[in-house]
């Protein structure tokens, strides 16, 4: 293994890369034009004192930070993995709380730490706090629903709330996600889309539906910050298949 390899591999190297990335955001933030499309949808929500289930792709989560209202945390579910490591120190400067393990996914019901994580979101969601997916990590499909973001809705009766925040000027990694690498002094879009609630008592036919509507209301607020800000990066993403690095 290289120089460069341990150090981001060490707790101090993933230490300075999430407080740079972290102060990167601040920067992007401060120095883009912002477009709101939603804005009241969050702060209507958490008035009522429920928790919240906000999601977003993989690929735009990097200005995540910037569209939570507060004044509670909140709660991000943050892979073992590499880049999920990496994200969660940059999250964690902003007052986020991780949650370690990753949502259910087909042909690993027995994955204890998933089934931990799992138990873990339902008492945050239902002591009124909420918590933040992102509904195809860790490793995609990309822009594919998982099953285990409408179980947690099922289960918790917290509503999920898409959300799309990214800029014009950006550079996509050649990533399993194609990640979006926000650029400073450029024009940004935060489109929050209306609450979806999932029915605690269904088949799993109606789940399936529920996933269906849920995976097409985040489509559309993507592609709707893409109409803003005149990219068309939400089409060119869907499909990819692949592991993350």
């Amino acid at each position: 293994m290289g120089l460069g390899k341990r150090f981001v591999g060490s707790n101090l190297g993933r230490t300075i890369i999430g407080f740079v990335a972290a102060q990167y955001v601040r920067l992007v933030f401060r120095t883009t034009r912002w477009q709101v499309q939603g804005g009241h949808v969050l702060p209507e929500l958490l008035a009522t004192g429920q928790g919240v289930i906000p999601i977003t792709w993989h690929s735009r989560v990097m200005m995540v930070p910037i569209g939570w209202p507060g004044p509670k945390p909140l709660y991000l579910l943050a892979s073992h993995h590499g880049d999920g490591e990496l994200i969660a120190r940059a999250m964690s400067r902003f007052g986020m709380i991780m949650v370690r393990g990753s949502t259910h996914r087909p042909g690993h019901d027995r994955d204890r730490g998933g089934t931990a994580a799992m138990r873990q979101m339902l008492n945050i969601l239902k002591a009124g706090n909420s918590i933040g997916l992102t509904p195809d990590g860790p490793r995609g499909p990309a822009m594919r629903m998982s099953e285990g973001v409408i179980a947690l809705a099922r289960l918790s009766g917290a509503p999920i709330v898409p959300v799309t925040i990214c800029t014009r000027r950006h550079h996509t990694f050649n990533s399993w996600d194609r990640f979006r690498l926000a650029l400073p002094f450029s024009r940004g879009a935060m489109v929050i889309g209306e609450p979806v609630t999932v029915a605690r008592k269904i088949d799993a036919e109606a789940q399936e539906a529920a996933r269906q509507q849920v995976e097409a209301a985040l489509f559309a607020v993507t592609e709707q910050a893409d109409r803003l800000l005149g990219t068309t990066d939400t089409m060119e993403t869907v499909g990819t298949v692949g592991s993350g690095s």
